[in-house]
């Protein structure tokens, strides 16, 4: 069996990947609605967030069985 942050890992660096890209998309396309805190771009932020620390629980623990 693998350990549950295996697949908190896998979760967190799946979805971190589409939160990251749809950041990308709305750099290149922005919303015809301005928000208070879209110039800082926080999908790409939160994005690369959770890629990164999903990756490291995911490649962490990806041999490991208990």
């Amino acid at each position: 069996m693998k350990p549950i942050w295996y697949f908190v890992g896998l979760i967190l660096l799946v979805m971190g990947g589409i939160i990251f890209l749809t950041g990308i998309y709305l750099l290149i396309n922005p919303s015809l609605r301005e928000t208070v805190l879209s110039s800082i771009h926080p999908n790409i932020w939160w994005g690369a967030v959770m890629v990164a620390f999903g990756g490291i629980m995911f490649f962490k623990t990806k041999n490991k069985t208990v």
